[in-house]
C-alpha cells in the first residue's frame, strides 16, 4: 500500500447551527473554553476549544427555536464522564454563582455512577458527554432482569439520564410506587422516595414533597442503604431532613 494511503487519525469537529452569537461566546468562555475564531460579518463562524476537542458554529438556518431544543448537536466520548460535569458545573458557580439547570444554556443533573450527562448551549444544540464503556444497549420499560419496584427505579434512571425526560421519570416512579411499593425491600423504598423528592424540586411540582419525605424518615435502613439512597440523587441535600436514622 502507499505510504500516501488512508491513515487512521481522523479528527471530527462538529459545526453546530448557533442563533445567538453573543450568548454562546459568553457561555462557553465561562465555562473555560478558549475562543479560537471569532467572525460574525460577513458571515457567522465561531470557534472554541477546551481540553482535547473543539466546537465549531455557523449561521442557523432561518426558522430555527432553541427553545424546541432540537437544533443540533453532537458526542463527546470520554474514559471518565464525572470529572467533565465537575469542571462545568464548577465553573458555572464561579460565573453564574449557581449550576444552569433550566432553560437554555443548562447543564443536566450528574448521579454518580452515571455514563452520560448533556450540555445545552444558547441556540438549543445538546453536546452530549458519554463514558466510552457505555452499556451498546438499553432497556426501555427497565431491565427485564428485574423485578417490581426495582424495574420501575430502573427504568425512571433511563427516561432521566438517556432520554432527559424528568416528565415521564416522574410518572413512571409515582405509578409504580403506588403499584410496587407495598412488596419492595425498604431501600427500594426510600430510593423511589428520594427520586420522586429531586424530581419534584426539578419540575417545581413541591406538593407531595412532605408526604414523600414523611415516608422516607419512617423507613429503617443500615448506613450502606443510606450511602446508596444519596447516591441515587445528584443533590443528597435535599433528602437532608427526610433521611431515616441508620440501624
Amino acid at each position: 500500500m502507499s505510504d500516501e494511503g488512508v491513515q487512521p487519525n481522523e479528527t471530527t469537529v462538529p459545526l453546530l447551527p448557533c442563533v445567538a452569537p453573543e450568548e454562546t461566546l459568553a457561555f462557553w468562555r465561562a465555562l473555560g473554553f478558549a475562543v479560537t475564531y471569532e467572525q460574525t460579518k460577513p458571515y457567522l463562524y465561531l470557534a472554541f476549544q477546551w481540553s482535547g476537542f473543539d466546537l465549531h458554529y455557523g449561521r442557523a438556518p432561518s426558522g430555527v427555536d432553541p427553545a424546541q431544543e432540537r437544533t443540533g448537536g453532537c458526542l463527546v466520548m470520554v474514559d471518565v464522564v464525572a470529572p467533565y460535569h465537575a469542571a462545568f458545573t464548577e465553573a458555572m458557580r464561579r460565573t453564574y454563582g449557581k449550576v444552569l439547570v433550566k432553560g437554555l444554556p443548562r447543564i443536566t443533573r450528574y448521579r454518580p455512577g452515571a455514563s452520560r450527562f448533556t450540555v445545552m448551549d444558547p441556540s438549543g444544540n445538546s453536546i452530549v458527554f458519554i463514558q466510552r464503556d457505555e452499556p451498546a444497549e438499553l432497556e426501555y420499560g427497565g431491565s427485564k432482569q428485574l423485578q417490581g419496584l426495582a424495574r420501575v427505579l430502573d427504568n425512571a434512571r433511563i427516561l432521566r439520564e438517556f432520554k432527559h425526560d424528568d416528565l415521564a421519570a416522574f410518572r413512571v416512579l409515582n405509578s409504580g410506587l403506588r403499584r410496587h411499593g407495598d412488596s419492595a425491600s425498604a431501600v427500594e423504598q426510600a430510593v423511589a422516595l428520594a427520586v420522586l423528592i429531586e424530581l419534584s424540586t426539578t419540575l417545581e411540582k413541591p406538593e407531595r414533597v412532605p408526604e414523600w419525605g414523611a415516608r422516607l424518615r419512617q423507613l429503617v435502613l443500615t448506613m450502606e442503604e443510606r450511602r446508596q439512597v444519596e447516591s441515587a440523587v445528584a443533590d443528597p441535600t435535599l433528602l437532608e431532613r427526610w433521611m431515616p436514622a441508620t440501624t
